[in-house]
């Protein structure tokens, strides 16, 4: 069997946790801030995880990260 490629655009948006959940940052911060409170803007810089449903289509993209 060959190598897997890895997906390089998801490569570049995931990663995985020592647990070996997947982590993601979150959408809606990189334009029109103005109307979006600062608490908002604040908690989207946190990331978060992938929901569980998504987390194996993810890993095949990622398959060696």
């Amino acid at each position: 069997m060959p190598k897997i490629k890895t997906n390089r655009g998801a490569a570049k948006r995931f990663r995985k946790t020592g647990a070996g959940n997947i982590r993601r940052n979150k959408a809606y911060t990189s334009h029109i801030l103005t109307k979006k409170s600062t608490k908002r803007k604040r908690e989207l810089r946190q990331s978060t995880l992938v929901h569980k449903a998504d987390a194996g289509n993810i890993s095949r993209l990622i398959p060696y990260l």
